[in-house]
């Protein structure tokens, strides 16, 4: 394989005798270029936004969600939160309720979702480090307050901290009685707060004796958000609560947001498809180039083959011509998307518009991406080798016979 190798390279770096050869050698290495760096940049930026969403849940959501396995809601066992305290990697957890409710400001009218916490709460997510503007307070001197969703705040035309208009909240009854239908709760917002997504559309924030009290569903909840311990493996603790208490669901921060973050996977392998086959086209650059140096080299190749080279070291040579090109196509794309990434990083050459959280496209690298990429590059120079190497190898000793 040594001397193919050196024939290849070369047959790649020597001195052609039609200058036409080394231009079509050089747009087939910088379209494997190009296409290099196009995957890797792709692959990246949808790394950089799944990145930036996992971190906007993750200031709402906890590191694992309980739940009842049956119905929406169900009493609080106490020997049950005993145990969850004592389980190890756990930190702290909050009770807490949430349903539906009707939210009216002056002569405005909207739906959302009134979810109801202990005073753990702020200990178990980050909520309360995304306020806009305002206090995380759920009660003072006996007057209800919360915080509220920017979006929410915005549907209903809030304005926060003043006294003369509170936000009534409606919960229907289970059994309505006296002619009334409706529970409801004058409201405060002592504080707005933003997680870039739907949760600000939809959500205020109470206290859980309040919430329960509105629903009528007192010392039950709808989920227990739990705190675990920096660095410990989420998914293993998860498994041990699973199997010790199966009447419960737990969920980590994945799973609370998996269909989101599938559906962002599978947008991120389709792009990457769509650019792969593309890759396959320029492959014909190659087959070009490769076809173009057996015609320039057909006599070297009798020569070879009169001087007892074996057809798989015809094969071999051209074969790794080809892989060399793409060798070449994949280095300097890969230090296309290096630098693409760290201007884009420093200075955000690509913005997004300004309705958008932020403002430049968002760009991650990850090793395992160069590696995939590296791989599939090859493969489609590989596929697209084969045939002229396979050509080559059936020049005969006889040059005139060509």
């Amino acid at each position: 394989m040594r001397l193919p190798f050196q024939l290849a390279r070369r047959y790649l770096f020597g001195k052609k005798s039609t200058n036409a050869i080394n231009l079509i050698s050089g747009i087939s290495i910088f379209g494997l270029t190009i296409g290099t760096a196009a995957l890797i940049i792709i692959l990246s930026v949808f790394n950089g936004f799944e990145s930036l969403l996992s971190g906007v849940f993750n200031a709402f959501n906890p590191d694992i969600e309980v739940t009842p396995k049956v119905g929406k809601a169900m009493p609080v066992d106490t020997l049950f939160l005993q145990s969850l305290a004592e389980q190890d990697g756990v930190i702290d957890y909050s009770v807490c309720i949430e349903d539906l409710a009707l939210f009216q400001y002056e002569d405005i009218q909207e739906i959302g979702k009134l979810k109801g916490v202990d005073k753990h709460y702020t200990s178990v997510t980050s909520l309360d480090t995304c306020l806009l503007y305002g206090n995380f307070q759920y009660e003072r001197s006996g007057v209800q307050k919360g915080i509220i969703g920017t979006g929410l705040r915005n549907k209903l035309g809030m304005q926060i901290n003043q006294s003369l208009n509170p936000l009534t909240v409606f919960t229907i009854l289970k059994k309505p009685r006296a002619g009334r239908e409706f529970n409801k709760q004058a409201m405060y917002p002592a504080g707005v707060f933003s997680v870039q997504s739907d949760v600000d559309y939809e959500y205020m924030i109470g206290s859980y004796a309040m919430a329960s009290r509105l629903f009528e569903k007192p010392n039950q909840f709808t989920s227990i958000e739990v705190k675990l311990s920096e660095g410990v493996d989420e998914n293993r603790i998860t498994e041990q609560l699973r199997q010790a208490y199966p009447e419960y669901v737990f969920k980590t921060r994945y799973e609370q947001d998996e269909a989101f973050l599938k559906i962002l996977n599978i947008e991120k392998w389709i792009a990457f498809l769509i650019v792969s086959l593309t890759m396959i086209l320029i492959a014909f650059n190659l087959v070009g180039s490769l076809w173009m140096i057996i015609l320039e080299k057909k006599k070297d190749f009798s020569v070879l083959k009169a001087m007892g080279f074996t057809k798989q070291q015809i094969f071999n040579t051209v074969l790794l011509k080809g892989m060399l090109m793409c060798c070449l196509g994949i280095g300097f794309g890969f230090l296309i998307a290096l630098g693409f990434t760290a201007i884009q990083k420093s200075m955000g050459v690509i913005s997004i518009p300004d309705s958008f959280m932020i403002p430049n496209y968002p760009i991650q690298l990850r090793i395992g991406d160069f590696v995939i990429v590296l791989f599939t590059v090859l493969f489609v120079g590989f596929l697209g080798s084969l045939l002229p190497a396979r050509r080559a190898s059936q020049i005969t000793a006889n040059v005139n016979s060509f």
